[in-house]
């Protein structure tokens, strides 16, 4: 068994974020408990679970208990897989209902009998409980540095427009597609999606209608080491003019400006035609991430052309944008 901490600003696409990496690696969610999810699923998740963008960490999850007197007895019988010295680290999530403020020491001290070293300022290996609604311990395996993806943000690039998607955020979408091999963005701006799916091994396809955008893209895509790339310049509403094959997976983050911001065209008009060009160019059964403001209903209109919503996830960006993220299958 193991654990994924989500982080709790989006935390319905977190988990579905999880959910999908799963179905790609051979696992499932098996519970829930505030920001803490179990799952089940081994070592075959890990390479999909490496890729998540909307979360804290993951391990290994040793013990479940309903009070702090059993997982100190649950503790004393299992076997710790801990290498080198230890660390017992406790996360108090909001729904906690436990007194854990002595739990570090006691457990630490249950650990330290089997025979393990306590280093308390450069472990080898954290252990870490979670307290929620029930208490959780087990191993950390993989940290998600928050300075990682905030080094990618829009103003660390070489090329930069100010209205950029964070990169945790164009992760998710990326891996809300299932994409396994390759991801089109047909309005991919400076390439900040393109990025994310570049850094976790996709060959990344992108299209903009300004030839700034599209050098801008690839200088910033050469910056993080992304090679296998195809840039064009051209129009997200005649892709199949563009491509001569169906891609697998496609996310985009459109423009949600005004008429004069995008090439003459009004919004919805402009929303209705990507919609259609992309559901041309989309394999059966694959999977299209895509962000519409809140005056858009972004579900009927893409149901009109032939997708099935799959998620829909709110976000509140300022009193003058209010979005929703959508995944739809074709």
């Amino acid at each position: 068994m193991l654990y994924v901490e989500i982080l709790g600003n989006l935390p319905e696409m977190a988990v579905d974020e999880v959910r999908a990496m799963l179905e790609l690696g051979g696992g499932e969610i098996a519970g829930r408990d505030y920001l803490f999810l179990k799952v089940n699923a081994d070592e075959k998740a890990f390479p999909f679970l490496e890729r998540l963008g909307l979360a804290h960490e993951y391990g290994k999850l040793l013990v479940e208990a309903d009070s702090v007197e059993e997982l100190l007895n649950k503790a004393k019988e299992i076997e710790w897989p801990i290498k080198g010295t230890f660390k017992v680290d406790t996360e108090t999530m909001a729904n906690c209902r436990h007194e854990i403020t002595d739990l570090p020491r006691k457990l630490g001290a249950v650990i330290h009998a089997k025979g393990f070293k306590v280093d308390l300022s450069k472990p080898d290996t954290l252990v870490r409980v979670y307290c929620g609604e029930k208490l959780y311990a087990g191993i950390r395996l993989r940290f998600f540095d928050p300075k990682d993806f905030e080094r990618r943000k829009a103003h660390h690039r070489p090329f930069f427009r100010p209205i950029s998607l964070h990169p945790r955020i164009s992760r998710a979408l990326v891996n809300l597609t299932k994409a396994r091999r390759e991801l089109l963005d047909p309005m991919m701006g400076a390439g900040g999606i393109l990025i994310e799916a570049g850094l976790i091994g996709l060959k990344v396809y992108g299209v903009d209608i300004k030839p700034e955008m599209v050098e801008g893209a690839e200088m910033n895509l050469r910056h993080y080491g992304i090679r296998d790339y195809v840039l064009k310049l051209g129009d997200a509403t005649r892709l199949e003019e563009l491509f001569d094959k169906k891609f697998e997976a496609i996310a985009t983050d459109p423009p949600y400006g005004t008429s004069a911001t995008l090439a003459g065209r009004r919004r919805e008009e402009l929303y209705r035609e990507v919609l259609e060009s992309i559901n041309a160019v989309l394999e059966p059964g694959g999977r299209l991430s895509i962000a519409f403001p809140t005056s858009f209903d972004g579900e009927k209109e893409a149901e009109k052309v032939g997708f099935r919503l799959v998620g829909k996830y709110y976000q509140k960006v300022h009193k003058s944008l209010e979005r929703y993220f959508y995944v739809f299958e074709k």
